[in-house]
C-alpha cells in the first residue's frame, strides 16, 4: 500500500483467483480495472500492472474480509462486522483521504446501516470521506462497466486524483 494513501478501495473479500494470484480483483471478467481505466484513473487493465500504477498514484486496495471464497454471499454477517473493525483500524493507521467500499449489501451488513445507498455517506470513517459503490464482480448485474467507471471516477476526483482519457 502506498505511503501517501489518498484513496482506499475496499473489496468484500478475495475470490479464489485473487487468493491464488495474490492480486485484488484478478478474476477474468471482473470489471474493476476496466472500469478504472474507463474512468481515467489507470492505463492498464492487467491486475499486476494496474495495481502497481495505482499504488504509485496513492491508491490502495484491501478487503473487508481476508477469507477467500467463490462468492461474497458465502461470508457471514459476523465476518463482515469484524471486517469493519479491522478496516477502521487500518484507516486510523494509514489516514487515507477517501475510503470506498465496493459492495452495497456487504457495507450494509458490516456497518449495520441497512438503508445505506451508494454514494458519499453522511458520516466519515475515522477522518476519511466514506463512499459506497457497486461491487465490480460480473455477478453484480445491477452495475455496468460504464456506471462503475462513472462511480469510481467520482470517488477518485473526491480524493483529489487527476483523471485522464486513455486510448483503447
Amino acid at each position: 500500500m502506498p505511503d501517501d494513501l489518498r484513496l482506499l478501495f475496499v473489496g468484500i473479500n478475495p475470490g479464489l483467483v485473487s487468493a491464488a494470484t495474490g492480486l485484488h480483483f484478478a478474476r477474468r471478467g471482473n470489471r474493476f480495472y476496466p472500469a478504472l481505466r474507463d474512468a481515467g484513473l489507470v492505463d492498464s487493465i492487467d491486475p499486476a500492472e494496474a495495481s502497481a500504477r495505482l499504488s504509485a498514484r496513492g491508491v490502495g486496495i484491501t478487503n473487508l474480509v481476508a477469507r477467500a471464497s467463490a462468492r461474497a454471499d458465502d461470508l457471514t454477517a459476523e465476518e463482515l462486522r469484524a471486517g469493519r473493525t479491522r478496516l477502521e483500524a487500518l484507516v486510523a493507521d494509514r489516514e487515507p483521504r477517501v475510503v470506498a467500499v465496493l459492495g452495497v449489501t456487504a457495507y450494509r451488513q458490516a456497518f449495520g446501516e441497512l438503508r445505506a445507498q451508494a454514494g458519499r455517506q453522511p458520516a466519515d470513517l475515522v477522518k476519511a470521506q466514506l463512499w459506497i459503490a457497486p461491487n465490480p464482480s460480473g455477478l453484480n448485474a445491477h452495475a455496468t462497466r460504464e456506471s462503475l467507471a462513472a462511480d469510481y471516477g467520482q470517488i477518485a476526483a473526491a480524493a483529489g486524483l487527476r483523471l485522464q482519457a486513455f486510448r483503447s
